[in-house]
């Protein structure tokens, strides 16, 4: 038996006393889970590092090595996030829907726990609290896949939390880790229907589609972020040039990262050469079309120390550019001259569904622009930065989706339950 079926059928175990727990109960776990990891920091960060020499030894991008590192700081950050979430509402037991049948029935559609949630991720050890506490939350069990470049830290993590947890009274096995590396393990997990009630993946585009591809269980797809801030020709240029630079660079390595830039044609000769410049000036390498180079190029408002500079930054854009997620220092842009329709078309060409940007003044550009992008989250005037569970008040969460059904963007306590119908008689047959 590999072990993806053993931690599955161990978790299986564990979510009906899981799920028979109370909210007071569930929250002290939570507590306590988050004192453990305080606790346990000094080991979870040795552990880390572990994972940080092999993945620089691997030559592992700067932006994934962000992703992937762990200090007494973001411990802290994931000890915080257990603590909100024991703060949150009870996802469970809610009355949805009341009312008396014809026959005098009282019919109740109340929220209930899925059971057990696999989730399925790369190089981000944090996820590994997240993930265990939304689903300790919201009374499920979990089987966690970490990826290989942050196995050590990700064991360590999971293993501290389930002995708090368990100390604290939860069932053993409500959280359960898949400790091979063995690409085998994953396919095992996509395959365990019946015992797995609904799978997760998180990561880059090739974990997503194999999970989608081979998944015989059901799956919450969360997206890639191939996000796009569009500058329409009434913006105002100070507050564009903010939040394309806070879109790309405050952190480059998160799928909420702006990774496309859409200027309209009429603004592309005044606009461009300052954004450009700001750009080039924080290191983003810029794939940019014929416009974009001829804007910099005939550019007054740029020195020559500042053409060359974006000069040095500046690559041809090819097709495949507009529908690259780079998470990186990098960004395409592409000069818009059919006005918000065709930023709209070009959105939801190469876009992803994640987050799209507007930046206007126009009312009624801000309105087609929320009308027609098809995207989980839609920013007039703000940055792409905050599609993320917290900044939308849901607490922690467990990934982003960018599909239609079940759920839609951040998504977090409510999306780990189901319903079911219970009826209260007082005697009644059917005829």
């Amino acid at each position: 038996m590999g072990q993806a079926r053993q931690a599955a059928l161990l978790a299986k175990d564990a979510s009906r006393p899981m799920g028979l727990l109370s909210e007071e109960q569930r929250n002290r776990i939570l507590e306590v889970m988050a004192d453990a990891l305080r606790m346990h920091s000094s080991a979870i960060c040795a552990a880390n590092a572990q994972d940080m020499e092999a993945a620089r030894a691997k030559g592992t991008k700067e932006s994934l090595l962000d992703r992937l590192y762990l200090d007494e700081a973001r411990v802290e950050a994931m000890a915080q996030g257990l603590e909100s979430l024991a703060a949150l509402p009870d996802p469970t037991g809610r009355v949805l829907e009341r009312r008396t049948l014809p026959n005098g029935i009282e019919l109740s559609r109340v929220t209930v726990p899925l059971g057990v949630v696999a989730m399925v991720y790369e190089a981000r050890p944090n996820v590994t609290a997240d993930a265990a506490g939304i689903c300790l939350k919201s009374g499920n069990a979990c089987v966690l896949r970490g990826g290989s470049l942050a196995i050590h830290s990700c064991v360590t993590i999971a293993h501290v939390m389930h002995d708090a947890a368990v100390d604290a009274g939860a069932p053993r096995n409500c959280i359960t880790i898949i400790e091979s590396t063995d690409r085998e393990e994953t396919g095992e997990l996509l395959s365990l229907r019946g015992l797995v009630d609904v799978l997760i993946p998180r990561g880059g585009a090739g974990l997503i589609e194999r999970c989608v591809r081979e998944a015989q269980v059901p799956v919450i797809e969360t997206g890639t972020g191939n996000c796009h801030v569009y500058v329409e020709k009434t913006a105002d240029f100070d507050m564009a040039r903010a939040i394309v630079m806070n879109a790309k660079t405050q952190r480059t390595g998160v799928c909420n990262a702006c990774e496309s830039l859409l200027v309209d044609a009429g603004i592309k000769d005044q606009f461009l050469p300052l954004m450009l410049a700001d750009l080039a000036g924080a290191g983003v390498v810029i794939h940019g079309d014929q416009e974009a180079r001829a804007a910099v190029t005939s550019s007054c408002a740029l020195d020559e120390e500042a053409r060359s500079l974006v000069a040095s930054h500046f690559v041809d854009a090819t097709e495949e550019d507009w529908g690259t997620e780079y998470l990186d220092l990098e960004i395409s842009v592409r000069s818009i001259r059919g006005g918000v329709q065709e930023a709209i078309d070009h959105i939801n060409r190469y876009g992803t569904h994640h987050s799209e940007v507007v930046v206007t003044q126009d009312a009624s550009v801000a309105e087609a622009f929320c009308r027609g992008v098809d995207a989980a989250a839609v920013y007039v005037n703000a940055s792409s930065r905050f599609t993320d569970g917290g900044e939308f008040g849901l607490g922690a969460e467990i990934g982003i989706s960018t599909q239609k059904l079940h759920v839609r963007g951040p998504f977090a306590l409510e999306a780990l339950t189901t319903y079911k119908y219970v009826m209260r008689g007082e005697g009644q047959v059917r005829p």
